[in-house]
């Protein structure tokens, strides 16, 4: 891997470990692309936490060869905003790299202050969630998504009449609580609420954030 991608993972690495859910696609492509091994890939996945399986996975990526870095971008397919950002600062590095040449100097730029954990800008958070939004998030929730529902203030005999109401079809359940709780909020029913009730579940952040 080169320096300045060595350089851009390890600025990174906090917010990356925050925002990426390795397991599902990330380490599964790296290891289909033999970027990693079945030992590494073991190693990544016995971590007890999201967090800490994305900080293995950064541990260990560097040292996997002059394919890695750019295998690690094309595996951020579920995390568009992650992929985008790194993108952008590569493109400066590369850039300022270039620059550095033309002036006989080797220069890398330093990358900007990583992003806030903030989802949304503090004017869309006191707005409603849109159907696209709920509906997107909905396919994303998984197991967790009763303790979110219940957070939201939905009751317990809700949450049952939603999964009863669409007995084949879990993504509906979820939508339909979701949708309920829009509803009755009224004012109320903000994104921010919403993002509050995630993180009362342990929701990863990445799972609103890839809704949005």
């Amino acid at each position: 891997m080169e320096p300045a991608h060595r350089a851009l993972l390890r600025e990174h690495r906090h917010y990356l470990s925050g925002q990426l859910l390795v397991s599902d696609s990330i380490v599964p492509l790296l290891f289909q692309e033999e970027i990693l091994t079945e030992a590494q890939v073991d190693q990544i996945l016995s971590q007890p936490s999201e967090r800490l399986k994305a900080l293995e996975l950064l541990t260990l990526l560097p040292a996997r060869g002059p394919r890695a870095f750019r295998a690690f971008i094309r595996s951020l397919e579920d995390h568009s905003w992650v992929r985008e950002r790194l993108e952008a600062e590569l493109q400066e590095v590369d850039g300022a790299r270039g620059a550095g040449r033309d002036t006989g100097e080797h220069r890398i730029s330093r990358p900007e202050p990583a992003l806030a954990n903030r989802l949304t800008t503090p004017t869309s958070l006191q707005t409603p969630p849109s159907d696209r939004v709920l509906s997107r998030l909905a396919a994303r929730l998984g197991s967790g998504y009763q303790e979110v529902l219940l957070d939201l203030g939905l009751s317990a005999e809700d949450v049952f009449r939603c999964r009863t109401d669409n007995p084949l079809c879990s993504h509906s359940a979820v939508l339909a609580g979701l949708v309920l709780w829009r509803q009755r909020g009224g004012r109320g029913a903000t994104m921010r609420r919403l993002e509050q009730s995630l993180e009362a579940a342990e929701v990863h952040p990445s799972v609103l954030q890839g809704a949005l």
